[in-house]
């Protein structure tokens, strides 16, 4: 399945025109042959934007997304995106997947909070593991932070999880970690990881783009710069099989002897 990861911070606190941004991007990713779009943490409505979270915030089937949903299948193709959910009194930092037919396939709240601003502002999730069935492959979602816990990436791995969906919002000074900590949770989990970054100067944070798509042999399919970029690589299930044949990490786990990490 071919995949764009689309690197851009789009207008903090425009819903309408980052909307606009995510259509136009699904325009090109689909003229590249592309059957998946990924968009960063908290496209719709940016992510330093203080108090403007919770006015900002909505449900799952909001408005919001009802857009996404006519986004997707007006350009015919599946979209991941971040924004802030609202249930009730509680605003979660939460990710989407939509199909290229518009049905709501998948919803994850991000579980594991970065930062004073995040904990001032969000509840954290309960569900490590979100999943659903998208092109012939197992896609699960997480958000920028929780890529970093590897108990993260390998519950995914033992659900059979075939591509980690990751929009992100990765600052300065911690571009290792698309550099660096995305291949290996990739290739030690044997799985396909998708990092979709913001990019550029946002309130206080500045965001280092190199969004990436990392195969399950470690080696970068594709990889943006420090600019708003769309890039787009393939997710390919022949490789995956093989390098899941060729790698016995897995296989070789003694769990028994991991029982004090939890």
């Amino acid at each position: 399945m071919r995949t764009a990861l689309l690197q851009s911070s789009g207008t903090p606190g425009s819903v309408a025109e980052n909307l606009a941004v995510l259509d136009e991007a699904a325009g090109r990713a689909a003229a590249r042959g592309a059957g998946l779009l990924i968009a960063p943490e908290m496209f719709l409505t940016g992510y330093a934007i203080g108090t403007e979270v919770g006015r900002l915030a909505e449900a799952a089937d909001g408005e919001q997304a009802d857009a996404v949903v006519e986004i997707a299948a007006r350009r015919g193709l599946a979209i991941a995106y971040g924004y802030p959910e609202r249930d009730g009194e509680r605003v979660f930092n939460s990710a989407q997947l939509i199909s290229a037919d518009g049905a709501r396939l998948l919803g994850y709240r991000k579980t594991h909070l970065y930062g004073g601003f995040e904990r001032d502002h969000f509840t954290p999730g309960e569900q490590p593991v979100a999943q659903a069935e998208l092109g012939g492959l197992r896609v699960g979602l997480m958000i920028c932070y929780d890529v970093e816990f590897p108990e993260n990436a390998r519950a995914h791995a033992l659900a059979g999880t075939d591509l980690l969906v990751v929009p992100t919002a990765l600052m300065h000074p911690y571009q290792f970690v698309a550099e660096s900590v995305v291949p290996v949770r990739a290739f030690e989990n044997q799985m396909y990881v998708a990092y979709a970054n913001r990019v550029g100067r946002e309130g206080e944070f500045e965001f280092t783009g190199l969004s990436a798509l990392a195969g399950p042999d470690g080696v970068v399919r594709a990889r943006a710069g420090r600019a708003e970029e769309l890039v787009v690589a393939d997710v390919d299930p022949g490789r995956l099989a093989a390098s899941r044949a060729a790698n016995p990490y897995l296989a070789d786990r003694r769990p028994g002897l991991y029982t004090s990490l939890v």
